[in-house]
């Protein structure tokens, strides 16, 4: 089963994030910070958070209470198809646990929510990593061919000193004061990618291994 789902998200990879947004992006930081970069799409999934002031979606408690209605009742079907298929995973695997799974944690506006924020607009967003610097960018739909989509923006971004401590190992970025960004890679074809940066006892090499 697993098999047939990685076929499956391979074909996704292919059909919706053309080749060649990658090189745009790291040609374009590149030339902003003038350091090598680790570019990873970022997956379009949405994210579960754990803020106080937050639902679990990372909406503002108390705002757009009638829109919050009707998406509530399409998120419930959504919601509902994802466990099925969550416990059918578990079941497979020998998993027993439940415990829900949450992306962003921190405390009353905590200082992850300026990235989580700005990173909920993006229609196509791309993290970009460099050893002093961390950004996300948004290319817009990766489904154009890249000579015709718009120039990649800058939707956020911080450099030493103010910048979060990434662990590309762990996928999570953590703030001073103790806010935690664990972020989602777009399929395997990301996760391969990134491992290609990855050097002996827990390094980076940041020109990769090819």
């Amino acid at each position: 089963m697993f098999a047939h789902e990685e076929k499956l998200q391979e074909k996704r990879d292919k059909t919706t994030v053309r080749p060649g947004f990658r090189e745009r992006v790291e040609e374009f930081m590149r030339g902003q910070w003038r350091e090598p970069v680790v570019v990873l799409r970022l997956s379009d999934n949405g994210l579960a958070f754990e803020v106080p002031g937050r639902r679990e979606d990372g909406t503002v408690k108390g705002k757009r209470l009638v829109r919050r209605f009707f998406w509530n009742i399409i998120r419930g079907v959504g919601v509902a198809v994802s466990y099925v298929l969550y416990l059918m995973h578990n079941s497979a695997a020998g998993k027993g646990s439940t415990k829900r799974v949450v992306h962003v944690k921190g405390p009353e506006n905590a200082m992850v929510l300026d990235l989580t924020d700005r990173l909920r607009a993006a229609k196509a967003p791309w993290l970009v990593c460099s050893p002093s610097a961390l950004a996300i960018v948004d290319t817009g739909t990766t489904i154009l061919e890249p000579a015709n989509a718009p120039e990649p923006q800058v939707v956020w971004q911080a450099r030493d000193p103010q910048a979060p401590k990434v662990d590309l190992r762990k996928r999570t970025v953590t703030w001073p004061d103790g806010s935690t960004f664990e972020f989602l890679l777009y399929g395997n074809t990301e996760s391969r990618h990134l491992r290609t940066f990855f050097g002996p006892e827990g390094t980076i090499n940041w020109t990769g291994s090819a």
